[in-house]
C-alpha cells in the first residue's frame, strides 16, 4: 500500500514537472516568434526607408524647389531609423506612420510632372516601394497573429501559470496611430 502511494505521488510529480517544462518552452517559442515577426517589420521599415532616398532624387530633378517635402521625408527616415533599434511597438507604428505621410507628399509632388511620371527609374521605384508596402502589410498581419497567439496564451489556464517563471508578459499590438486613418494635406 505505501509503494503504491509512493508510486502515484512519483507519477504527479514527473506530470507536473513536464507539464511545467512543456508551459514554460510553450511561452518562451511564442514570444520568441512575436520578436522574430516584430523583426519582419523592422526589415520592411528599412527596406521602405531605403528606397525612397532613390524616390525623392528621381522627383528632385523634377522639382527642386519642393524642398520641404524633401526635408521632411529625410526626417521621418531617421525617426524610423531610431524606432527600428527599440522595441516599443508604438513609436515604430508612428515612425511608419510619419514616413508615410512624407512619402505621399513626395508622391503627389511626382503627380505635377508628367514626364516624371513616364520616366522608367521613377516606374521602377514605384513598383518596389508597391511591393515594399505590401510585405510590410503582410509583416505586420504576422506579428499581430502572434501576439494574439501569445496572449491568449499568457491569459488561459494552465499557461498563464508559468509566465512568470518563463519571463513572458503580454504584448501590445501593432496598430496605425489615429493619423495614419486621416487623409494627407499636401501644400505647394
Amino acid at each position: 500500500m505505501l509503494l503504491g502511494t509512493v508510486l502515484v505521488v512519483l507519477v504527479l510529480v514527473v506530470l507536473f514537472a513536464l507539464l511545467m517544462v512543456v508551459g514554460f518552452n510553450k511561452l518562451r517559442v511564442a514570444d520568441i516568434g512575436c520578436e522574430e515577426a516584430l523583426g519582419g517589420i523592422d526589415v520592411q521599415l528599412t527596406r521602405r526607408a531605403d528606397l525612397i532616398p532613390n524616390l525623392v532624387n528621381t522627383v528632385k530633378g523634377y522639382a527642386a524647389h519642393e524642398s520641404a517635402t524633401f526635408e521632411a521625408v529625410t526626417q521621418a527616415r531617421a525617426q524610423v531609423a531610431k524606432a527600428a533599434d527599440g522595441h516599443d511597438v508604438a513609436a515604430k507604428a508612428a515612425a511608419e506612420a510619419a514616413l508615410g505621410q512624407a512619402l505621399v507628399k513626395v508622391m503627389a509632388v511626382a503627380e505635377a510632372y508628367p514626364e516624371l511620371k513616364a520616366s522608367a527609374n521613377f516606374a521602377d521605384l514605384q513598383a518596389q516601394l508597391a511591393g515594399t508596402e505590401d510585405q510590410l502589410a503582410f509583416a505586420r498581419r504576422y506579428y499581430n497573429d502572434k501576439v494574439a497567439s501569445l496572449n491568449t496564451s499568457v491569459s488561459t489556464i494552465p499557461w498563464m501559470l508559468f509566465a512568470g517563471m518563463a519571463g513572458v508578459r503580454r504584448r501590445d499590438f501593432y496598430e496605425a496611430p489615429a493619423a495614419r486613418t486621416a487623409p494627407p494635406t499636401v501644400e505647394f
